[in-house]
């Protein structure tokens, strides 16, 4: 039914609410991806809405479709009351409808406005582009006249992008151990073109849950330029430990490729034995010092490019507060700073948690995070400067053997139904 309609030209002007109604922005345009055929009876799916983008705070970032609650006529509210604040990145593959779309010339007709058709089930809302708005002038009318069509009426608006860009924009809002099944049910050779398509950010988050050779098939066809921007993207414990499985002569034209300072951190991880705490730590890791106060450890862990495991804690050092540090005075954990007054000095909340040497053995490691009831216990030299830290999710992956990633299967997403 038309009433069921949503138009886009109205949405992107409406203000973004958080969870309570309070407004915190405003939609300033709707990414969609291209819709595709489906084998079979299926009918084919059309373009559909992964999220819009929103100035907030001076910024512009993108609000995945998923954690919109509801749009009306007093703005689009949110779900929870959590932002990500971080700058909206137009990705390869994506359409935006208000730069991309709207006032779009088709033959002799503008596009005018797109119609979106909202659909839902128990577990969520989404949207999808369901019709066209045309427009045409002509001379002997002083308004011009409009006429509404199916989205698959006007093909051109919607497929500009390559099957794999398209494929890599449908692929957003999954989890990237998700996309990685995704990638090892592919063919070679549309994996190297789905990694092609994706950014820098988004294939190294891919390439840290796939299996070491099949990440080895993959970075081995990319470009000078392209492998500098995923490795300066990838852990570095994940980056040694793909570099790791390489020939000699492989292993040093890839650290060729990296930052010397970066290099030299992956040597380090390299020279560690496997199955030992050193070869299982990362270096990087939430280090301050012990006159910093509660407030100035918050914002580093509410940094999003930290993972649940390393921003659970801050580390407390002498200078410098950089692997290897300065002595390790000890820890404080996320709970203990979310009681405390912002003003109060980490020096005075110190835990003494346990630590490892880096010759520890894996057992060891896992030991100790049960035993203590860690998400991440540090690693210090004799000196007990910190190294590192080894986080519980690298010991369950080494737990787990080499191949259970071959054979997680990944989550059905809404594109497919």
């Amino acid at each position: 039914m038309a009433a069921d309609l949503i138009y886009a030209f109205r949405v992107m002007r409406l203000p973004l609410l958080d969870a309570g109604g309070a407004p915190i922005g405003r939609i300033q345009d709707i990414v969609a991806i291209p819709g595709r055929a489906v084998r079979g009876s299926k009918p084919a799916i059309p373009p559909r809405v992964v999220g819009f983008v929103a100035n907030s705070q001076r910024r512009k970032i993108f609000v995945s479709a998923n954690r919109i609650a509801e749009i009306n006529s007093d703005g689009a509210r949110l779900q929870s009351w959590d932002v990500d604040l971080n700058p909206f990145k137009h990705r390869s593959g994506e359409v935006l409808i208000g730069e991309d779309l709207i006032d779009r010339r088709v033959d002799d007709e503008t596009v005018s406005d797109i119609a979106l058709r909202p659909h839902s089930d128990a577990r969520e809302t989404w949207w999808v582009i369901d019709k066209v708005r045309l427009a045409r002038k002509s001379s002997l009318r002083r308004r011009p006249s409009y006429r509404l069509v199916d989205y698959d009426e006007v093909p051109a608006l919607f497929d500009s992008a390559t099957e794999m860009q398209a494929e890599a924009a449908r692929l957003r809002e999954l989890h990237p151990a998700e996309v990685a099944a995704v990638v090892r049910a592919l063919p070679v050779d549309q994996r190297r073109q789905l990694a092609e398509a994706m950014d820098d950010e988004r294939l190294a988050d891919v390439l840290e849950e796939l299996p070491e050779t099949e990440q080895i098939n993959i970075v081995e066809q990319l470009d000078l330029d392209r492998l500098v921007g995923v490795f300066d993207e990838m852990e570095f414990d994940d980056l040694a430990d793909l570099i790791g499985e390489m020939a000699p002569a492989d292993q040093e034209r890839m650290l060729d490729v990296m930052d010397d300072d970066d290099a030299e951190v992956v040597r380090n991880l390299l020279s560690y034995e496997e199955g030992t705490a050193g070869g299982l730590m990362t270096p990087e890791v939430i280090i301050l010092g012990p006159d910093s106060t509660v407030a100035e450890a918050l914002a580093q862990i509410r940094n999003p490019h930290w993972v649940v495991s390393i921003a659970a804690q801050v580390f407390v050092s002498q200078a410098p507060y950089k692997a290897p540090t300065g002595k390790l005075l000890g820890v404080v954990h996320f709970q203990r700073l979310l009681r405390e007054p912002s003003s109060m000095e980490l020096g005075r909340l110190l835990a003494d948690d346990p630590t490892l040497s880096p010759n520890s053995t894996d057992r060891e490691v896992a030991e100790m995070l049960a035993s203590y009831d860690l998400l991440a216990v540090a690693v210090c030299d004799d000196a007990q400067r910190l190294l590192g830290a080894v986080t519980v999710d690298d010991v369950i992956d080494r737990m787990l053997g080499s191949g259970w990633r071959t054979r997680h299967a990944p989550r059905q997403s809404r594109s497919d139904e």
